[in-house]
C-alpha cells in the first residue's frame, strides 16, 4: 500500500515538474530585447524552483554566472555553471556548463558543455551537448552531439553520435548512429548499424545494410543505392566449381557484393553464400581492373563445413555499356573441418592440417559475366 502511494506521488511530482517546465519555457517571453533597464548581469542564482528563488518572478531577466535550483531554474542568460535537479530554462544564451537531471532548454545559443538526463533543446550550439535521449537544435551546431536515441540539427560541423538516429542538414565531420544517419551534403563519414542516407557524400559511408545517396564514391556496405554509381547482377564460377549469382552495387570506386550459389562437387555442403566488397581501378570505357575481398561459406544449412576468403584480381572487358566479362586469379585463405571441404583445397602455398581442422593459403581462378543495370 505504502509503495503504491509512494509510486503515485513520485509520478505526480514528475508530471508536475515536466508540466511546469514546459509552461515556463513557452509562456514566459524572451526578454533579451526588452526593458534593458531591468536586465540584471553577473548574478548568482539560488532557488527551489521558479519563482521560489532569490530572483523571484524576475528570474527571466537575470544573467547569471552561477545558478543552482533544486527543481526548475529560469534565467535570461547563463555565463558559467548552472545546475538544476530537473530542468534549466535559459531564454537567451548559455555558455559554460549546464547540468540538469531531465532537460536543458536554451532559447538561442548554447556554448560549452550541456548535459541532461533526457533532452537538450537549443537554437544553435558550439561545444558538447550530451543527453540521455535526444539533442534538438534548430540551427547550426559546431562540435558534438551525443544522445542515447536521437540527434537533430541544421548544418553540423563536428560529430553527431546517437544510439538510434542522427538527422542534420549539411555535415562537415561525421555521423555515427546505431541504426540510421540522414543528411544532405556530407564531407566526412557516415557510420550506421543499418542505413545511411545523404544527397552528396565527399568521404565514406559505412552501413551494416544499405547506403543511399545521389553521389558517393566510397560506400561500404552490402547494398549501396548510389544515383551516379553502378549496380549489376552477375554469374561466376571458380576453381572449386562453386557457381554464384551475385548483386554488386556501389559508387565509382567502392562497391558491395552479396550473392548465393551452388557447389557442383560437394554432396553435403553444396549451398554457397557470398558477401564482401570490391573496388574499381584503371577505369576506361572498355576496360577496368576490379579487386574484391569476399567471404564464401559452403553449407548444408546445418553446419558451415567450408569457408573461403578470396582476394580477387579481375581484369574486365566491357563490350557494351551494360555488359562486362571478367576473369582472373584469386588468392585464398581457406578454413574447413570436413573431408569434402579438404578435397576442394588445391594449389596450396601453405597449409596447416593439424587435428581435424585445416587451414590453407591457395591460388585459384574465377571468371564470370555481369549485366550492368
Amino acid at each position: 500500500m505504502f509503495y503504491s502511494i509512494f509510486t503515485t506521488f513520485r509520478n505526480w511530482i514528475f508530471v508536475a515538474l515536466l508540466t511546469s517546465s514546459l509552461l515556463i519555457y513557452f509562456t514566459i517571453p524572451s526578454l533579451a530585447q526588452s526593458d534593458s533597464l531591468l536586465e540584471k548581469s553577473n548574478s548568482v542564482h539560488f532557488g527551489l524552483g521558479y519563482p521560489v528563488s532569490n530572483h523571484g518572478t524576475q528570474a527571466a531577466k537575470y544573467s547569471n554566472i552561477f545558478s543552482f535550483n533544486a527543481t526548475v531554474g529560469l534565467s535570461r542568460q547563463e555565463k558559467g555553471f548552472s545546475l538544476s535537479g530537473f530542468s534549466n530554462i535559459v531564454k537567451d544564451s548559455a555558455s559554460g556548463f549546464q547540468l540538469a537531471g531531465f532537460s536543458n532548454h536554451i532559447g538561442q545559443y548554447m556554448q560549452g558543455l550541456g548535459i541532461s538526463g533526457f533532452m537538450n533543446t537549443y537554437g544553435r550550439g558550439k561545444g558538447w551537448q550530451i543527453a540521455g535521449f535526444t539533442n534538438l537544435a534548430r540551427n547550426q551546431v559546431q562540435g558534438m552531439q551525443v544522445a542515447g536515441f536521437l540527434n537533430k540539427a541544421g548544418d553540423t560541423h563536428g560529430f553527431q553520435t546517437a544510439g538510434f538516429i542522427n538527422k542534420a542538414g549539411n555535415v562537415t565531420g561525421g555521423q555515427v548512429a546505431g541504426f540510421t544517419n540522414i543528411a544532405k551534403q556530407v564531407k566526412g563519414v557516415q557510420i550506421a548499424g543499418f542505413m545511411n542516407k545523404a544527397a552528396s557524400v565527399k568521404g565514406v559511408q559505412i552501413a551494416g545494410f544499405i547506403n543511399i545517396a545521389d553521389s558517393s564514391d566510397y560506400p561500404i556496405g552490402p547494398i549501396n543505392i548510389i544515383k551516379n554509381g553502378e549496380m549489376s547482377i552477375g554469374v561466376s564460377i571458380d576453381e572449386t566449381q562453386t557457381a554464384l549469382l551475385s548483386f554488386r552495387s556501389g559508387g565509382k570506386v567502392l562497391y558491395g557484393i552479396v550473392g548465393a550459389g551452388y557447389n557442383f562437387k560437394n554432396e553435403k555442403a553444396k549451398y554457397a553464400l557470398e558477401g564482401g566488397m570490391g573496388a574499381h581501378w584503371l577505369r576506361s570505357n572498355t576496360f577496368r581492373l576490379n579487386t574484391e575481398l569476399v567471404m564464401i561459406h559452403l553449407s548444408d544449412f546445418k553446419d558451415v563445413g567450408y569457408t573461403k576468403i578470396p582476394l580477387r584480381v579481375l581484369p574486365s572487358w566491357k563490350p557494351s555499356r551494360h555488359l562486362e566479362i571478367y576473369a582472373g586469379p584469386t588468392f585464398n585463405f581457406i578454413m574447413t573441418d570436413t573431408t569434402e571441404g579438404k578435397e576442394l583445397v588445391k594449389h596450396t602455398i601453405w597449409d596447416d592440417k593439424g587435428g581435424r581442422n585445416m587451414e590453407a593459403l591457395t591460388i585459384g581462378f574465377m571468371g564470370g559475366i555481369h549485366v550492368i543495370l
